[in-house]
């Protein structure tokens, strides 16, 4: 249970506190805590059995990581929304079809962001917009081909490997 909090950054994206709680083995702990209004990635699939993947440079990493298409969610808008502008956006396509693979927790140990998963097919070309900061590159992969690359950690984004995996796991149904 929170007991107090300080604000130590707010910037566009994250605030860091520091919050004072009460865990639930009655003892209390300070602990740095970063709040982020979560996002959405996308394993979009298309005809040919193609995953898009983004081949993308990430200066917290200092290289060139794969990943899905993938963002924040603006103003607090549904997860969904935000899967579909970022799929337009970074790999130019909609989607007539869409199923949640459910969220997953980035890392819960200091970091409040959840990012919901979806699988979206029956894809269709749109006019795609990226991001000033994004320098990326869009590669369709064939999906086993994606799978392999999860599994044998050429793929070392977390949000895409649990995606990838998550799909196959529906997609083996």
């Amino acid at each position: 249970m929170l007991e107090s909090s300080q604000t130590m950054f707010r910037g566009r994206i994250l605030e860091v506190n520091v919050e004072r709680v009460r865990l639930p083995n009655g003892r209390t702990a300070n602990l740095e805590i970063a709040h982020h209004p979560g996002g959405a990635a996308i394993v979009a699939l298309d005809s040919e059995r193609r995953v898009c993947l983004l081949r993308q440079y990430r200066h917290a990493a200092q290289d060139w990581i794969w990943e899905l298409p993938a963002g924040k969610i603006d103003d607090g808008e549904p997860p969904i929304v935000t899967a579909r502008r970022e799929l337009a956006e970074e790999a130019g396509m909609a989607a007539g079809s869409w199923r949640s693979l459910g969220g997953i927790l980035s890392s819960p140990g200091v970091f409040t962001e959840v990012v919901h998963l979806y699988l979206a097919s029956n894809l269709a070309p749109v006019s795609s917009s990226p991001e000033e900061h994004e320098v990326f590159a869009v590669t369709w992969v064939p999906w086993p081909q994606a799978v392999l690359m999860a599994e044998r950690g050429l793929i070392s984004d977390g949000k895409s490997v649990s995606g990838l995996l998550r799909c196959r796991r529906f997609l083996a149904r």
